[in-house]
């Protein structure tokens, strides 16, 4: 995946995560950038960067970037040469072990509900084994976990405050 559909990707993540349904445009990340950590670029530069006009980012654009998206800086570049998902074909072998292995610990865990449900959702996702490796990225990148739990979190926790792995749930941040 090139620099600029990486940049154009979270844009669209941001502005689900912020509930507006839509990606966010180069102007609003312009600006929201601004606001939140008092530094920003243009709404002419980040359109550089997703048509491939500018292609590299300097050491600074780069942490900017990643500081407001919250990913790690070495995310925000271009996939190496040769990289094309088609290379996980030879993966399916795999998936079925990974499919096999999920189903076999939900049986072991019939008293906890939550932890079974997410377990059977992920075995029976198209792409199990993509599931995963997507689950252990967000919980490597700093406080990503928690921007998603804000979000997807009902108005109330079903187990009494307590998120699925029994730890109580983050206190809520204020903007």
């Amino acid at each position: 995946m090139k620099l600029g559909d990486k940049l154009r990707s979270l844009r669209s993540v941001e502005g689900s995560l912020r509930g507006m349904g839509r990606s966010m445009t180069q102007q609003e990340l312009a600006a929201a950038m601004k606001r939140e950590i008092g530094r920003g670029l243009s709404q002419a530069y980040l359109s550089q960067i997703e048509s491939g006009a500018r292609p590299h980012l300097t050491h600074t654009t780069r942490e900017l970037l990643a500081r407001f998206f919250r990913v790690y800086p070495g995310f925000l570049v271009d996939d190496p040469e040769g990289y094309t998902p088609g290379l996980q074909s030879e993966l399916r072998a795999i998936d079925a072990k990974v499919d096999s292995w999920l189903y076999a610990a939900a049986e072991q865990f019939t008293a906890d509900p939550l932890l079974q449900r997410a377990l059977l959702s992920i075995a029976e996702h198209e792409d199990s084994r993509q599931a995963l490796l997507l689950l252990g990225e967000i919980l490597r990148t700093p406080q990503l976990a928690e921007r998603l739990g804000e979000v997807l979190r009902p108005g109330h926790q079903p187990n009494g405050g307590q998120s699925g792995s029994g730890h109580p749930s983050p206190a809520p941040r204020g903007n």
